[in-house]
């Protein structure tokens, strides 16, 4: 009887521990010891990875929501510094140093790792993979045997799962990758300034894309109008439900038992600065809620 409420609590308890890959000093360091310099050429190839030497057109379609010429700018060139399976090992190296710090020594080979590693392994099992590019290409990896990496690669599959379906939630509104950074900042969810750094969207992009929104009824402003509000609820809700499956397989009571073994790892990432307070990724806080 697991709700979607479920799949947006279990999103905000894991995501901090997945982003240290794009956060975490050791990742970045991991991704520079391939030959991978500058964060944006770490980031596009750690995360593209798992879909092997794909090029700019493909890595914009799945993450959906960049600049064209900001991926193009680094993809795909990675591929001629680095190939996809050295990035792949590089990530679990980088993932490895960085929970040992955020987390300390004993974690890693802690039972609580463990059975959260068997938790979130069979949650990842029960991903539904059509039309889900990069939860498929995810679950296709090996699941390492370290429990602490198990935990990792297992959330990564999970949210690149729900990633997916906020992408075909999105397609379904006609909402473009820039008009959703507008919707979101008009939420309160993110600001403006830095979604244009992080996303690599222009001023004339984004005036484009609220003018179109405003057009529809859904913008007056820089504000959302009520009409505006409630597509940006039903899109979150459409995510939500479009995520629940891995977690209605793992039934209610094992995903609270997985709720208590994630609280305090979020908590651990977040004291250790691992997790910065202002992030393009939105994610509620799950002690406050949801925005």
């Amino acid at each position: 009887m697991t709700s979607p409420a479920t799949a947006r609590r279990m999103w905000a308890l894991g995501e901090p521990y997945h982003a240290l890959t794009y956060f975490a000093d050791e990742c970045r360091t991991a991704a520079e010891a391939t030959g991978l310099r500058g964060f944006w050429r770490g980031y596009f190839a750690m995360r593209a990875a798992p879909m092997g030497p794909v090029g700019a057109e493909v890595v914009t379609a799945t993450f959906y929501n960049f600049a064209p010429a900001f991926v193009a700018g680094r993809v795909p060139d990675v591929w001629q510094v680095v190939d996809p399976a050295s990035v792949l090992a590089a990530r679990l190296a980088g993932v490895a140093a960085a929970v040992r710090r955020t987390l300390g020594e004993e974690w890693p080979a802690s039972a609580a790792a463990a059975e959260a590693a068997e938790l979130l392994t069979a949650a990842a099992a029960a991903v539904d993979a059509p039309g889900r590019p990069l939860a498929a290409a995810n679950a296709g990896l090996p699941v390492p045997a370290e429990p602490h990496l198990a935990v990792w690669q297992s959330l990564t599959t999970l949210r690149e799962h729900r990633g997916d379906g906020h992408n075909a939630a999105l397609l379904q509104r006609g909402i473009s990758g820039v008009g959703a950074h507008v919707l979101a900042a008009a939420a309160g969810r993110t600001a403006r300034e830095w979604l244009l750094r992080a996303r690599g969207w222009d001023d004339d992009a984004w005036t484009t894309a609220a003018e179109e929104l405003a057009a529809r009824g859904w913008l007056a402003g820089e504000e959302l109008t009520a009409e505006g509000a409630a597509i940006v609820a039903a899109v979150e809700a459409d995510t939500d439900r479009l995520a629940l499956a891995p977690w209605q397989a793992l039934g209610d009571r094992r995903c609270d038992r997985l709720a208590e073994l994630l609280a305090p790892v979020r908590r651990a990432v977040v004291a250790a600065g691992a997790w910065p307070e202002v992030n393009p990724i939105g994610v509620p806080d799950p002690d406050r809620g949801a925005p």
